[in-house]
């Protein structure tokens, strides 16, 4: 049966760099016209371009038909099912991404100590341009990275006229806590993280893997997160503050506009890209190889019935780092 005119292949969907960070809806019904989700509430329609949109977070109040789940899905489109305020998320759809070249290489990197400690080591690194950092150690740079974020609350505090005492966040209800530029960093963080989780999810990569941040399922996206705190969230939230501006639509709405007038999207995937093929490896393909892995350095191909004699039908593992162990044939 041929495919519907409509569903989409991997050729036919918009790079993640070129699409529209996020989009956030709550209580509203959310359905399908031709290729485009429809946004209806009380008030208004809104009908929005699927292969245009990054990653849909849908808050309380909603409900969505399955027409629309099958569209954002055939469109790479990411799907979050996020509590108030977007501050928890619930479950995540599928991604842009066709194969696990990208992963695999992710998991290869952050389960050998040397290989995480230089990944991690040049996180660091990308926040802190123009600095010799080779000689500390990650405790003296993690020491490092929290003297120059209170160093630049301090200076935005000072700038924009806001008081800032300190940090002050509440797991599981942070938009609750603190004073209002703590409760639009909490805001603004979390939309971050949800444009950071699409972006990861969207390229192939896992966003548990993580290397400077550990334990949490969400610890890849905690770590690239981090590299734009200081030129997007913490800013914005003091400006907000000094205009007034407190509600937590106003810091998500905000950092929309700073992602796109800055285009971080495309920042966002390059870096993962830069970190994980910094040692001069090729851009690893984004293919659905569909193969049975085999031992050693290599994978064999599914969707034939092995017990037949032939197993010559064996294809190189694209992008894998060199096996250095030996293996013993049979005389």
């Amino acid at each position: 049966m041929a495919e519907p005119w409509w569903r989409t292949g991997p050729q036919d969907v918009h790079r993640l760099e070129d699409r529209i960070s996020s989009l956030y809806a709550e209580r509203c019904h959310i359905d399908r016209d031709d290729n485009a989700i429809v946004l209806v509430n009380k008030t208004r329609t809104v009908h929005v371009p699927a292969a245009w949109l990054a990653v849909l977070l849908i808050g309380p109040g909603s409900r969505i038909t399955h027409p629309a789940v099958t569209l954002l899905a055939d469109s790479g489109t990411a799907v979050c099912w996020v509590g108030e305020h977007g501050v928890r998320l619930y479950a995540t759809g599928t991604s842009t991404a066709r194969g696990s070249q990208l992963q695999l290489r992710q998991a290869w990197l952050v389960t050998r100590p040397k290989e995480r400690v230089t990944i991690a080591r040049r996180m660091y690194d990308m926040r802190f341009p123009g600095e010799d950092t080779a000689c500390l150690t990650l405790q003296q740079l993690r020491g490092r990275e929290g003297t120059r974020i209170r160093r630049l609350y301090a200076q935005h505090s000072a700038r924009t006229g806001v008081p800032w005492n300190k940090r002050d966040y509440k797991p599981g209800d942070a938009f609750a806590a603190g004073d209002d530029v703590n409760r639009l960093l909490s805001a603004a963080n979390s939309a971050l993280y949800g444009i950071c989780h699409a972006a990861i999810t969207g390229l192939g990569t896992s966003p548990a893997l993580g290397f400077v941040h550990t334990g949490n399922a969400l610890s890849f996206v905690l770590d690239i997160a981090d590299l734009y705190k200081a030129e997007f969230t913490i800013p914005l939230a003091f400006d907000l503050a000094a205009q007034g501006r407190i509600t937590e639509r106003d810091a998500r709405t905000a950092l929309r506009d700073a992602v796109v007038k800055n285009k971080l999207l495309p920042r966002i995937v390059t870096d993962i890209k830069s970190l994980l093929m910094a040692d001069g490896s090729s851009d690893l393909i984004d293919e659905d190889l569909g193969a049975l892995w085999d031992e050693g350095n290599a994978v064999v191909s599914s969707g034939r019935n092995w017990s037949a004699t032939d197993h010559l039908d064996v294809i190189p593992e694209p992008q894998e780092p060199e096996d250095t162990t030996t293996r013993e044939t049979d005389p």
